[in-house]
C-alpha cells in the first residue's frame, strides 16, 4: 500500500503510536498528534444528542484555547460514551496527563476515543503511556502511517490523504487522516477525523474553513444511516510555511479553502469504499430540483434507502427504488418529469421505465464505483451525495462488535 513521503509533512507536528493495553499486543490504541509550539485549531464535532465525554472535553477546549493549542491524543477500541462522571473524569485525566507531560494547559490538549459504547475506560492504562509516547514523537512519515494504524476499528485500511497549494508565494502543505466504516451518517464530520497544515490563518478563519468544507465533503456521505457519539474532525494550523497569516477571505483564503476541499473529499470518499461489508461505492446526484437544499435532502434519503443500498450490492437495476425514496424525501416534486441515470444508462424517462439492456447494466453496476443521476427537471437545484452498497458482510460484522 501507498505510504506517506517526508516531503508531503507540514511543517510544526510530529505523531507517535503505540499500544497501551486496550487492545492486544501489537496492534496500536493509542495515537498522538503533537505540536512544536502552540498552533490554531478548529473542530466540527456530532450533533448526536448522546455525545461522548471526549467529544463534550475537546468542544470545550476548541472554544478556550483556539490559538494555542499543544496536541490531540486518541485511543480506540473504547468510545468513552454513556460512561457517566466516571468517563468524563477519564478524558479530563489523560488532558491533563498530556499537558503536564508538555508543560502546559488541560485546554490546550484535545482528547479523542472510539470503540464500544458504554463500557468503562481503563484510563490508567492511558495514563500510564502518556509519557513514553509523548517522548516518541517524530516528524517523519512511518510515525504518521503508525497514527494512521492506532484510530482504527474496524476499518480494514488506513484512510489518508495530502494536498497543497501556494499563498503568498510559500508552499503550504495540508495532510489528514482518518477513520471510519460503520456507524456512519455525520451531521457534522466523520467518526474521527485529523487534519493538520502548515498555513498561518486566524483561529476564526480556519473554523470558517472546516465548517465550510465539512458540508460538501463528511456531510455528503452516509453507510449505514447512524450518527456516532464520538464524530469529531479536527483541523490544526502551525503557520510554518511563513506566508502572510490569512486575515480575511481574500484569494489566499480561497486557495487553501480548495486545497482542503480537496483533502477532505477524498477521506470521506475513503471511508465510503472501506464501509463495513462493503463492495461499491455509490454517488447518487440528483439534479433540476427547486433548490440545493431539496437537491440534497432527496439525495441523502436515496443514499440512506436499505432497499437502494442492497439493489446495489446484487447489481440490480431496479430504478423503481431509487424513485420511491426519491418520493418520500419530503421534497415536492413532479414524478412525471423525473428522469434516472445508473451508470451512465436512462432506466427511468418521465416516472416510467426507458428500454434497456438488464444484463449490460447488470455488468456495470457490479464495478467499484456506480454513478446515479435523478433530474427532476424542475428547477436548478443540484446535490451530490456517496453511499456504499449493503452485504450481509455488514450484518455479520455488527452482529458481534462487542462480543
Amino acid at each position: 500500500m501507498k505510504r506517506v513521503s517526508g516531503a508531503t509533512l507540514p511543517r510544526g507536528f510530529r505523531f507517535a503510536a503505540m499500544n497501551c493495553g486496550l487492545r492486544r499486543p501489537p496492534r496500536f490504541d493509542l495515537g498522538l498528534i503533537l505540536a512544536d509550539q502552540p498552533v490554531a485549531a478548529a473542530g466540527v464535532f456530532t450533533q448526536n444528542l448522546v455525545q461522548a465525554a471526549p467529544v463534550v472535553v475537546s468542544r470545550r477546549h476548541v472554544q478556550a484555547a483556539a490559538s494555542r493549542m499543544r496536541a490531540v491524543i486518541v485511543n480506540s477500541r473504547n468510545a468513552n460514551a454513556a460512561t457517566g462522571e466516571q468517563g468524563m473524569a477519564a478524558a479530563v485525566a489523560t488532558a491533563d496527563a498530556v499537558a503536564q507531560k508538555l508543560g502546559c494547559e488541560r485546554e490546550q490538549v484535545l482528547v479523542c476515543s472510539t470503540g464500544v459504547i458504554g463500557m468503562p475506560l481503563r484510563v490508567e492504562r492511558i495514563l500510564r503511556a502518556v509519557p513514553a509516547i509523548v517522548n516518541a514523537a517524530t516528524r517523519d512519515a512511518p510515525a504518521f502511517d503508525d497514527f494512521t494504524r492506532a484510530i482504527m476499528t474496524t476499518d480494514t485500511r488506513p484512510k489518508w490523504a495530502v494536498a497543497r497549494c501556494r499563498i503568498g508565494g510559500k508552499n503550504i502543505r495540508l495532510l489528514g487522516c482518518a477513520k471510519g466504516a460503520g456507524m456512519i451518517h455525520p451531521q457534522m464530520a466523520t467518526m474521527l477525523g485529523y487534519v493538520v497544515t502548515d498555513v498561518a490563518i486566524s483561529p476564526s478563519l480556519l473554523q470558517r474553513a472546516l465548517s465550510t468544507v465539512t458540508q460538501t465533503t463528511f456531510n455528503a456521505i452516509t453507510v449505514d444511516g447512524d450518527t456516532s457519539t464520538n464524530d469529531t474532525l479536527l483541523l490544526l494550523a502551525s503557520g510554518g510555511a511563513g506566508n502572510r497569516p490569512i486575515l480575511r477571505k481574500g484569494i489566499g483564503y480561497k486557495n487553501f479553502l480548495v486545497a482542503l476541499e480537496q483533502l477532505c473529499h477524498s477521506l470521506a470518499l475513503q471511508i465510503v469504499a472501506d464501509g463495513e461489508g462493503a463492495r461499491r461505492v455509490i454517488e447518487i446526484e440528483v439534479r433540476g430540483a427547486s433548490s440545493d437544499r431539496a437537491a440534497g435532502q432527496i439525495a441523502r434519503t436515496i443514499a440512506g434507502s436499505s432497499l437502494v443500498k442492497t439493489m446495489f450490492a446484487g447489481g440490480d437495476p431496479n430504478w423503481g427504488r431509487i424513485l420511491a425514496a426519491a418520493g418520500r424525501a419530503g421534497v415536492k416534486f413532479d414524478p412525471s418529469r423525473t428522469d434516472v441515470y445508473m451508470s451512465g444508462t436512462l432506466t427511468c424517462r418521465g416516472g416510467m421505465e426507458a428500454p434497456f439492456s438488464e444484463t449490460r447494466l447488470h455488468q456495470r453496476l457490479s464495478r467499484d464505483f456506480v454513478p446515479v443521476v435523478v433530474n427532476l427537471n424542475s428547477g436548478e437545484g443540484h446535490a451530490r451525495v456517496w453511499t456504499c452498497d449493503f452485504t450481509a458482510d455488514y450484518v455479520h460484522i455488527n452482529a458481534s462488535y462487542r462480543t
